[in-house]
């Protein structure tokens, strides 16, 4: 089974200028934990529920102080995201990329065309279970 066919294909995404609280409003409305971050369309990063809740911590104990909090969720992704991005291809086998999501510890893989290295599609942990369980 390759990549392509479990793919959720032209993923939401987020701008690396866009206010840490949008992309928080983002993952909450699609009900999502992984967001491919672009830079005019392309990828330059991810960000995960995990990055938001790490980073929204101190802004809870400091919730005595509303306009620091509010100051904090202003920031950009850019600022907070992870950058070093691991991707696969579209044709690479779901064996080879559970392989790596294991390794790296990470529940979401952005897919990438290839020849032009435009983002074309994500595939999470729980799509990779899912195609195991159609195996079965």
């Amino acid at each position: 089974m390759i990549v392509q066919e479990i793919m959720t294909p032209n993923p939401v995404t987020v701008e690396v200028t866009d206010s840490i609280g949008d992309v928080i409003d983002v993952l909450n409305d699609l009900d999502i934990r992984h967001v491919p971050v672009t830079d005019n369309g392309i990828l330059v990063g991810m960000v995960s529920d995990r990055d938001l809740r790490d980073f929204s911590l101190p802004m809870m104990v400091s919730f005595n102080n509303p306009d620091k909090a509010i100051e904090r969720l202003k920031r950009t992704v850019g600022e907070i995201m992870y950058s070093d991005v691991i991707t696969v291809g579209s044709e690479s086998e779901v064996s080879e990329l559970a392989e790596i999501m294991i390794d790296h510890k990470i529940g979401a893989v952005p897919v990438c065309d290839q020849i032009e290295g435009r983002l074309i599609g994500i595939v999470s942990y729980v799509d990779v279970l899912r195609a195991a369980v159609d195996e079965l």
